[in-house]
């Protein structure tokens, strides 16, 4: 029986106790550090020379063969573009996501497959469980690390040929393990976001790819009360960034967008971190796409989703529209923006997700 693995390692602590504890159980393992974006940048915090220094010390540790590849190309032609268009757009896309699912787990795949792997592993908090003859994402046993929003893209065919080591370890005993075994990656701080921007000022990042396109912002009450340099630098209900102070006759509460007109480049704000025009009872969405690949599958049910990583569940039944569908909940649910992907859970039990839109597509 071949058992042989080869696990994504990024130099930090989690993948890093994840491949000793598929050594400790007895795989035959093998380990892959992956480039997936050319520019380094020692200020970004996420410089893929550094996080190589880091894996070759723990794979030399453990005795563990170490690979390399570099598919930023892949990463650029598969993710990046798309990316770009979805922020000229004013949407919010998760690269992350996609990369979960066009790169670490089919392009790593497919790697580690030419190199007789069987299966591949990584150092996300998830579980694996099979139900009725497919392969499902659970919550893990550390569900404030819970990652199955970032993996909700996978299908059967991935998930049954990965290994999560650490679905049944919490976060404090990776970082035990890792301190017991002395381990660098102990030390080491965690990376946040998207990695290949790193802690760079996303719009200075941001700004390198698109063109400022100014516009008003604007009011409830449709008054022009500042400008913004670029949709594409807000998202629904954010508050930071937006330069709206010191207006007269004005409650001194802190401003929030609450929707985005991109045929005129507006951008509405309202006052009020709970004001009702940052809620919503109806999220639509589109891009539906589910383990069971059998859409009717969710119909009208008592569902549970998800719009942020870590963000609250909201009970909901989901209807079809047309080509798109409506989750419906009886709770309001706080700023959905358009572009951001929707979870779907049965329990815990993720079943798949789509991409929300704005309710006029």
């Amino acid at each position: 029986m071949n058992n042989k693995v080869i696990i994504g390692l990024s130099g930090g602590v989690d993948s890093t106790i994840a491949m000793k504890l598929l050594k400790d159980s007895n795989y035959n393992v093998e380990a892959l550090f992956m480039k997936n974006w050319d520019e380094d940048d020692n200020s970004s915090g996420c410089n893929a020379l550094e996080d190589l220094k880091y894996a070759r010390e723990a794979c030399d540790k453990l005795q563990i063969k170490l690979h390399t590849a570099n598919f930023s190309d892949q990463y650029w032609n598969n993710i990046f573009l798309d990316f770009i268009e979805e922020y000229k757009k004013g949407y919010t896309p998760n690269p992350d996501i996609l990369c979960n699912k066009h790169i670490k787990f089919k392009v790593f795949l497919e790697y580690a497959q030419s190199l007789g792997a069987s299966k591949i592993a990584t150092g996300h908090y998830a579980r694996i469980i099979n139900k009725n003859n497919l392969c499902f994402l659970s919550l893990p046993k550390d569900e404030n690390k819970d990652q199955t929003y970032f993996l909700h893209t996978l299908d059967h065919n991935q998930l049954s040929k990965v290994i999560f080591p650490l679905s049944d370890f919490k976060k404090d005993e990776v970082k035990s393990i890792a301190k017991a075994n002395n381990f660098s990656s102990y030390k080491k701080k965690e990376s946040m976001g998207i990695c290949f921007i790193g802690n760079k000022k996303f719009k200075d990042f941001i700004g390198k790819y698109i063109d400022n396109m100014p516009g008003n912002i604007i009011d409830p009450k449709n008054n022009i009360i500042g400008s913004h340099k670029g949709m594409f630098y807000t998202t629904i209900g954010q508050r930071e960034g937006l330069g709206i102070g010191g207006l007269k006759n004005v409650k001194n509460l802190p401003w929030y967008v609450y929707k985005k007109d991109l045929k005129n480049n507006n951008l509405y704000v309202c006052q009020g971190n709970e004001n009702d025009l940052l809620f919503s009872k109806k999220i639509f969405f589109n891009n539906l796409q589910l383990i069971t690949k059998n859409n009717d599958d969710i119909l009208k049910r008592e569902l549970n989703i998800q719009i942020r990583h870590l963000g609250k569940k909201y009970s909901c039944k989901i209807e079809r529209l047309n080509n798109n569908y409506i989750a419906v909940s009886k709770e309001k649910i706080r700023a959905p923006a358009p572009g951001q992907s929707l979870v779907i859970f049965d329990k815990d039990i993720c079943l798949g997700g789509g991409i929300i839109i704005n309710n006029e597509e």
